[in-house]
């Protein structure tokens, strides 16, 4: 075997240990579960934390008060 081929690295980019360690053990993946995702599943499945917080039924009700489907006082 060639120095070259012992010397290889892994491609920069992704840190695939520390993406294994959230998939095993933060989502309770199978290795082989892990491996079969595209990048995009496994994302969505562990989130994104520069996204907005979901929606929650306190947010609902503050936006239905403020744009409510019928004004006050109008018949159907």
């Amino acid at each position: 075997m060639s120095d070259h081929a012992q010397q290889t690295e892994p491609p920069h980019g992704l840190d695939w240990a520390a993406l294994l360690r959230a998939g095993v053990q933060g989502l309770g993946l199978k290795p082989d579960e892990f491996w079969s995702l595209t990048p995009a599943e496994l994302q969505l499945m562990l989130g994104d934390k520069g996204a907005s917080a979901p929606l929650l039924s306190s947010g609902l009700d503050a936006l239905m008060a403020a744009y409510p489907d019928r004004k006050e006082g109008a018949s159907q």
